[in-house]
């Protein structure tokens, strides 16, 4: 396992400026990943226009690079054991710069699939080895604010992707707003390859410890609620405009400023949750899916009139970004003795699940309608709610 604060080739602390360089890349690394992996959202409809392609198979673009970030999650800590682990960032970042510019440049949906693919490989493989590089990078009492850095970057990407992939897509296209990714994710790989200190390979972690963790009984729940969880929610997200132009028949701008809202409201989400998570985690994991569901169908009994659309918009938002403090919360409870393992379990629960979830989605959209598309992640969430009731089936036993 990683050492807390020890200097990347084993000797004393990393120098501040440095360390904390480090950690600024890594959280623009993790920006850049989400704006990448989210902006189709926003793009869907004129994707599909170009490549020829269904608003429903459009959004399988979200679900591939699920599917491959879910592998590369589960096979990166092996793979990377035997690797300088700034080799293998580095590597992952250039694998990202690659899969946008073949977005950009796709011919044909297959192509744009296989772009997506590559990207997901960058996704499961930087985000599973995130808290553990972090963790070699500053002293243990640095560490929780340097993941607040790292996890910034999320929150940032997620609240402003959308909208501004909506607005950008108009006046530029949507091949030029994933152009406009590149020169910064190459800027990034500089500053990666600048900033990031060699950080030499350690104990191997072996595949098996990780699927040797849902033999725990609260594992095993917990990991069928986080997935029941995240799939309903990508359920509904990713064909949020869809329902937004063809439901709602919102202009351009109001979709952009929907988006915006929606996203500005998960800093709100995630200070919330912060504040309650010590004394009431296990019913927000209980509450906050539930909570979700009910706004989901919200947005569609008001969908017809502006203002209720973004009212909902701004709470579905909020009640969404809760979600991921409170289950990494869980996490440092349920799987103490395992982080590392827990850790790159939870990323591949949460991968698959946006696979299946935009997946689920887009079956429902082509074969019935965007209601039935909101329905059923509602029903997804409840069942994530069902699955943590009370708390006791995902409480550890130490």
């Amino acid at each position: 396992m990683d050492g807390v604060g020890e200097r990347a080739d084993g000797g004393e602390a990393l120098g501040a400026r440095r360390a904390w360089s480090a950690v600024g890349s890594m959280a623009l690394c993790v920006a850049l990943l989400i704006a990448s992996e989210f902006m189709p959202v926003s793009l869907l409809t004129p994707i599909a226009s170009d490549l020829g392609a269904t608003e429903g198979m459009a959004g399988q673009a979200i679900s591939i690079s699920g599917l491959f970030a879910v592998v590369t999650s589960l096979l990166i800590a092996s793979v990377a054991s035997r690797f300088d682990r700034r080799s293998v960032l580095l590597a992952l970042t250039a694998v990202m710069l690659g899969s946008l510019l073949s977005i950009a440049n796709a011919s044909s949906f297959g192509t744009l699939m296989a772009a997506r693919a590559l990207l997901g490989v960058t996704i499961g493989g930087f985000w599973a080895l995130a808290t553990a590089t972090v963790m070699r990078l500053v002293p243990g009492r640095d560490v929780p604010r340097a993941l607040g850095v790292l996890y910034m970057g999320n929150a940032v990407a997620t609240a402003f992707a959308a909208p501004i992939g909506s607005y950008l897509g108009e006046i530029i296209g949507w091949r030029g707003v994933f152009e406009a990714l590149v020169p910064i994710v190459v800027l990034n790989l500089i500053w990666q390859w600048v900033s990031l200190p060699s950080l030499p390979p350690r104990a191997s972690n072996p595949v098996g410890r990780v699927f040797g963790l849902l033999k725990r009984r609260n594992v095993a729940f917990a990991m069928s609620g986080v997935m029941l969880t995240f799939a309903g929610a990508f359920c509904a997200f990713t064909y949020f405009r869809p329902f937004l132009e063809g439901y709602t028949h919102a202009s351009v701008p109001q979709l952009s400023m929907l988006l915006l809202g929606l996203g500005a409201a998960g800093f709100v989400g995630t200070y919330g949750a912060s504040s309650l998570l010590g004394k009431h985690l296990y019913p927000l994991l209980r509450w906050l899916p539930l909570m979700l569901a009910v706004v989901t169908v919200a947005l569609l009994a008001g969908g017809r009139n502006l203002w209720a659309v973004a009212v909902a918009m701004i709470a579905w938002g909020t009640l969404n970004s809760a979600i991921p403090v409170a289950w990494s919360t869980w996490l440092s409870k349920g799987i103490h003795d395992e982080p590392e393992s827990g850790g790159g379990l939870m990323v591949a629960a949460i991968q698959l699940s946006i696979m299946l979830g935009a997946a689920f989605g887009g079956v429902l959209l082509d074969r019935f309608s965007i209601a039935a598309t909101l329905l059923g992640a509602a029903c997804l969430l409840v069942a994530g709610s069902l699955v943590v009731g009370s708390g006791s089936r995902i409480t550890s036993s130490d």
